[in-house]
């Protein structure tokens, strides 16, 4: 996909190139070369000098030698600057082959591309060809090369250590130095496949060697170019010498061939026939002439689709392929069907050897890497894989990252693709054999195509891929699109020509690929329908909003994703997060009006300004519904394609010398540089064929849909580029040299801690902002979708610094290897490792706490490691940074962890991240930042492990509990679950034990059985801890328990706050706000000593009821995953429970001395007084009266009117029942005149307030209820 290109050039080709062997300097080892085969040994160790040596083990006929660029036409433009290394490199990515009559010598096209700074690209278009080899010292030299060869081999091994199959025995030839073949041996990691290749004989082989011509050119016209190449490779290769000298059709392409303006069709003659090529106009889609249908054929609809969602999440991507022209094909065409994003990162489809160093690269990337066509996937190993998306091109094989989100829709999504697919006769399942016919494939397992379980996600995935299951639902679309009126079999049939201007596979490729991109496209443009709205516009002026751009938020994430469908948000999520969606808003932002617009933009909010206009529905209103593509128009191909707008000036004679011009047959020769040098006085074409507006002043701007932005932007854009650390756009295509690796490295190593600021400082940012909000400042805005998306960008941003500069490769996550490697280390010298195995138990005295937990990253590890639901590395990675950041121990472990600088040094090579220790310390910095807020990433996300805990009882110190014969209980309750009743040992009055993880602990019940003398008991609080985790709640209580005491209450039910722990610094308050406190901290004033503390006045308990009603409201407005505990909004401090307390409390008359009087015992005379065949609120208060004074729980009175309101809560009854007390005679009676309840305006009020929570469905915790039928 083009994004970008020399403006200045309005030719169809800029340069023309042939490299090959330069007979001068001879034979020259391709060092470079060596990586690959060193990349794709099954065990490697370090790359040093051993590494080269490699290279002549093999048969010499297998080895890579220097190609150099022979000749290019002309030398320069001023355009775009030719870059000799690049394209020397990117024409022959391996260097020289060569080859025997006995080899297989058929040419081979490929396309390539090549990247400037500035993000502006020029593409190249290769055919590789094989010429005898007429140089006798060359000739000479690969014999030679074989005696040291074989006389080598012989030395090294003199007995057989495999059996030779007769195969490889048919290709050892007998050797002047070595009669006896069958005893010449080989290294056996190589055996085979240097055996196949093992002869040749100066005196009766003859010797080949590779060979490339190439173009340079704007645009990508890969079908156009091909053409041109071959028709001139066939002119030399044919018996009958070409109509005119190569020169004439060289200088053709180079200067009398023009670019095809935007919306038009050019038609230009190539040695023997006419080529045809055309652009699209700047209301279609981008140009993009790579065939589409190939990359569904080679991977099938289902690995497309999957590694569409890898390259849109930027996942570091890696393509494989012994094809150069399939690798470039697919990266080409997953960018493209991006369509409005833009690829932001390294893209190199085709990775030359020089740049193998790229792929320890710690940034997303899309890199092409050529197979030896023999290798297995297992023997090569990657420097990272915890994040790698690896794509085996040739063997219809995909290997995902892990917890990779589903694309939204994405079975109708694969359907609709595979309706279009089969409507042009390609398989939607692929079938790589159809696919590239003229290729070899060896050893390629058809049967294993469908039914390989590593395709894509098939092991895991519930939805068990659509497309593979089995072919009845092929046979069922292809009835369906025989039913629409389209014949396949028409389809299939090629070759007939539409009209000479294009032949009819062209037409067709051209129609499948616009037909595919439009159903890619319609995705986003459903998906994105809204997206204007949600754009932040920055407040203040261009410079300054790009001088501050890596602060800015430019889009309204959480408002976004809150109005999109619940299965949508794991992908948008990671999605909003992207360097391509943030780069696609600014481009919004940048622009004004439609002029302003860069092309994809404009393309983009057509298509969403069309749809609006057809859908009738909100726009902000979104539905998960699936809506296919309707807008697919082919008539705009078809015409340019039937109608030629312009034909380029036919080949002619030029002004050469005679004698100039002749070539040998079967050579390719080098030309005259002379006449190529420079192009006409003045441009023919232009003048006399063009039709009239091609010479508007559009001509400037007919690159506009490809130059996305004026120089002025641009400049800007690169400044932003580097400022955001961005600085690896992409790799510098230049020999291999220390220098250049070490400069790249530590590029690397800056953008890595640029990027840990900016994701550390985001995610603090929005986890603040929330907290803010439940201290009542502003707007949330984070969700938990949100703040997982975050969690895990961090965990691969820790993968990927792990994984730069590793010495060896084990395992996929670098984390948790160089963990486990620590682990090892450690339990060596510590024999008996402290603080581990199970914690000591203490006898507790009365006031007791619990003892800190021990800090151990060890400690954690073995957590991580008992959890048996995580399978993989990766997983247990990941699951131990969630469990550090939840214990705000991550920062330290991590630093506990490089503390070991042997194991630092043992593991990681000279330049890598972590051995760099000012930015290492700075890393550790900013990650000691999380420690200011709260994470429950660990508990939210492992909701099905087991989790020990330990709860500890405080009796009052006063009235302490050593006299207590009781036997106690209690049952903890969590957002997640809760345990059921546990029994105390009264005399240590704390327990451990192990049940699946309740989540964030909410409330704990707790009593005890009446049993022995004294059955009476006065609790402090109750602590009650997460021994993994380590958070720590208490749970006040500061009642009694016991018959005739208190409120006569034998159990009761406590809320819980969470505990901030303060080893280091006892005064160091905690940032977060705490949760609330348990109900009975704030009753037991009032019943034990009601006069000691002070009143409330009307106003104040009228805000305390408008206050707690708020917090309900506010809860049941936030989405529902994001909600807290209503129980602590019910029954905590400043609860619904404590607010209505109030009201009863106002004005009651005092009780004598020595006898408390409870509101409960006010509620039960108003049930008795009250006549029961009144009206339906009458009975039903009564009935809930007699329920919750029949129930078999041993509850005080305060705990029965806590239950009271909250089953009148429940059941919507509350503001029923404070209209008939107000009404009832005991009122008067047991209320003085001021009180709040007798004021009819004031009571009105607290009933309207009371109604709002009619409209909300209130869902009791059970330990509220328990024992209640009704």
């Amino acid at each position: 996909m083009t994004t970008g290109f020399s403006s200045n050039s309005c030719r169809f080709a800029d340069y023309f190139v042939i490299c090959g062997l330069d007979t001068e300097s001879g034979l020259e080892p391709d060092e470079l070369g060596q990586l690959y085969h060193w990349l794709q040994q099954p065990k490697r160790g370090k790359l040093d000098d051993k590494t080269f040596l490699y290279n002549f083990e093999q048969s010499p006929l297998r080895r890579t030698f220097k190609s150099k660029v022979l000749a290019h036409y002309p030398e320069n433009v001023e355009w775009s600057p030719f870059d000799q290394d690049a394209v020397g490199m990117l024409c022959m990515p391996k260097g020289l082959a060569f080859r025997t009559q006995a080899d297989t010598r058929e040419p081979q096209f490929h396309s390539f591309i090549i990247t400037r700074e500035d993000g502006s690209r020029t593409y190249g278009f290769a055919l590789t060809f094989y010429e005898e080899v007429t140089s006798k010292q060359i000739c000479s030299a690969m014999q030679t090369l074989y005696h040291m060869h074989n006389a080598e081999q012989y030395d090294i091994l003199h007995t057989p250590t495999t059996p030779r199959c007769p195969e490889d025995q048919r290709h050892l030839q007998p050797h002047p130095l070595n009669p006896h073949p069958q005893h010449t041996l080989l290294p056996t990691p190589s055996i085979s496949r240097l055996q196949r290749f093992n002869s040749y004989d100066i005196s009766r082989d003859t010797l080949y060697v590779s060979k490339c011509i190439c173009l340079i050119a704007p645009m990508a016209f890969p079908q156009a170019c091909r053409k041109v190449l071959q028709q001139l490779h066939q002119a030399v290769s044919s018996p009958q010498p070409p109509p005119l000298p190569l020169e004439s059709y060289v200088y053709n392409i180079l200067y009398e061939v023009p670019l095809p303006p935007a919306g038009r069709s050019l038609k230009f003659s190539g040695v023997y026939g006419p080529v045809v090529c055309q652009r699209p106009s700047t209301a279609e889609l981008p140009l993009f002439d790579f065939p589409i249908s190939q990359v569904f054929e080679l991977l099938g609809v289902e690995n497309v689709l999957q590694l569409f969602t890898c390259a849109l999440l930027e996942i570091q991507i890696l393509l494989y392929s012994q094809h150069y022209q399939r690798l470039m094909t697919v990266a080409e065409s997953i960018t493209a069907l991006m369509f409005p994003f833009q690829w932001q990162h390294v893209y190199v489809p085709i990775l030359p050897a020089s740049l193998l160093h790229f792929l320890d690269a710690p940034v997303p990337y899309l890199m092409g890497l050529h197979s030896n066509g023999e290798g297995d996937r297992t023997k090569l190993e990657l420097p990272q894989e915890a994040n790698l998306c690896f794509v085996d091109i040739d063997n219809h094989f995909i290997e995902l990252p892990e917890d990779l989100p589903l694309f939204p829709n994405k079975l109708e999504f694969i359907q609709e693709i595979s309706e279009v697919l089969l409507a042009f006769g390609v398989s939607p399942e692929g079938n790589p054999l159809h696919s590239q016919g003229q290729a070899k494939h060896r050893g390629f397992r058809s049967t294993d195509m469908v039914t390989d379980r590593r395709n894509g996600n098939l092991a895991s995935s519930p939805l068990n891929s659509y497309l593979l299951r089995e072919n009845e639902t092929i046979a069922r679309l292809q009835a369906l699109v025989k039913r629409t009126g389209v014949s396949l079999e028409k389809d299939a049939s090629s070759n007939k020509d539409l009209k000479v201007q294009c032949d009819e596979e062209e037409l067709k490729m051209h129609q499948l690929n616009i037909q595919v991109r439009e159903v890619f496209a319609n995705r986003f443009t459903q998906m994105f329908a809204d997206y204007e709205v949600f754009v932040i516009q920055p407040s203040q002026d261009k410079e300054s909003w790009f001088s501050n751009r890596d602060q800015m938020q430019n889009f309204d994430k959480a408002s976004f994703l809150s109005d999109q469908p619940e299965p949508y948000l794991p992908f948008l999520s990671r999605f909003l997060e992207t360097q391509m969606f943030a780069s696609f808003i600014d481009s919004k932002i940048l622009c004004h009006d439609d002029e302003d617009k860069e092309h994809t933009l404009r393309v983009f909010d057509s298509r969403v300004d069309k749809m609006r206009m057809l859908n009738v529905r909100t726009p902000t209103l979104r539905t998960s519904m699936y809506q296919t593509c309707t807008n697919i128009d082919e008539k705009a191909i078809e015409m340019r394609v039937v109608k030629i707008d312009h034909t380029a000036l036919h080949p002619h004679l030029l002004d050469m010398k005679i004698g100039q011009g002749r070539y040998e047959h079967g050579f390719f020769p080098r030309l005259q540089s002379d006449v190529l040098s420079t192009g006409p006085v003045s441009n023919k074409w232009a003048k006399r064929s063009a039709p009239a507006q091609w010479r508007r002043k559009d001509r400037q701007k007919q690159h506009a849909e490809h130059l996305y932005l004026d120089n002025d932007q641009r400049e800007k854009y690169i400044q932003e580029a580097r400022n955001l650390g961005t600085t690896i756009r992409q790799p510098k295509l230049s020999n291999l040299s220390p220098s250049v690796i070490a400069q790249t490295n530590w590029k690397f190593v800056e953008g890595l801690l640029k990027e840990c600021r900016n994701k550390t400082k985001r995610m603090l940012v929005e986890k603040m902002g929330r907290e803010a909000v439940e201290l009542g400042h502003g707007e949330v805005s984070i969700t938990g979708v949100e703040e997982n998306t975050l969690i895990a960008s961090l965990c691969d941003l820790l993968e990927r610094i792990w994984s730069h500069g590793l010495q060896v490769k084990q395992g996929k996550s670098a984390l948790w290897s160089h963990l486990l490697h620590y682990q090892e280390s450690k339990e060596k010298t510590d024999a008996a490792p402290a603080g581990l195995g199970p914690p000591e138990r203490r006898k507790s005295d009365a006031g007791a706490a619990l003892a800190p937990l021990k800090v151990s990253l060890i400690r954690d590890m073995r957590h991580i490691q008992n959890i048996g639901e995580i399978k993989t590395d990766v997983g247990k990675a990941r699951a131990w940074v969630r469990l550090s950041m939840e214990k705000k121990l991550l920062s330290r472990h991590l630093k506990k962890l490089l503390s070991d600088h042997e194991l630092t040094k043992k593991l990681y090579k000279r330049y890598a991240f972590l051995r760099c220790d000012d930015e290492k310390e700075q890393f550790l910095y900013h990650l000691l930042s999380f420690n200011a807020v709260d994470y429950f990433c660990f508990t939210n996300v492992f909701t099905t492990i087991m989790i020990p805990y330990h709860v500890l009882v405080i009796p009052s110190k006063k009235l302490g509990g050593s006299m207590f014969t009781a036997n106690p209980w209690v049952c903890v309750s969590g957002e997640l679950a809760e345990t059921g009743v546990l029994q105390v040992p009264k005399h240590t009055q704390e327990i451990t034990f192990e049940c699946q993880n309740l989540g964030k602990l909410t409330t704990v019940q707790m009593g005890h059985d009446n049993s022995g003398l004294y059955a009476k008991w006065l609790v402090e609080y109750v602590m009650v801890r997460n021994e993994i985790t380590g958070h720590a709640y208490k749970f006040p209580c500061g009642r009694w328990l016991g018959k005739g005491v208190d409120d006569g209450s034998l159990e009761r039910v406590l809320v819980g706050e969470l505990v901030t722990p303060n080893s280091e610094n006892e005064d160091r308050m905690c940032r977060t706000p705490p949760m609330q406190q348990s109900p009975g901290m704030m009753r037991r004033f009032v019943t034990i000593s009601p006069n000691s503390k002070p009143k409330l006045n009307t106003s104040q308990i009228q805000e305390g009821v408008g206050e707690a009603i708020n917090g309900i409201v506010k809860h049941f407005h936030k989405p529902e995953k994001e909600r807290g505990s209503l129980t602590l909004l019910l029954c905590g401090e400043y609860g619904l429970v404590w607010a209505l307390e109030q009201v009863f409390q106002h004005g009651f008359k005092s009780p004598r001395l020595f006898k408390n009087v409870f509101i409960w015992d006010f509620l039960g005379k108003a049930s008795n007084t009250q006549p029961l065949h009144l009206n339906i609120q009458v009975r039903h208060f009564c009935r809930f009266m007699r329920a919750i004074n029949s129930t078999s729980r041993n509850i005080g009175k305060d705990g029965k009117f806590q239950m009271l309101v909250c089953l009148g809560a429940r059941d919507h009854l509350l503001h029923h029942w404070i209209a008939l007390l107000t009404d009832c005679p005991i009122t008067v009676q047991m209320y003085e005149d001021t009180a709040l309840i007798k004021d009819r305006s004031l009571v009105n009020s607290l009933i309207r307030v009371l109604q709002t929570l009619q409209e909300f469905n209130i869902t009791l915790e059970a330990s509220l209820v328990k024992g209640i039928g009704i």
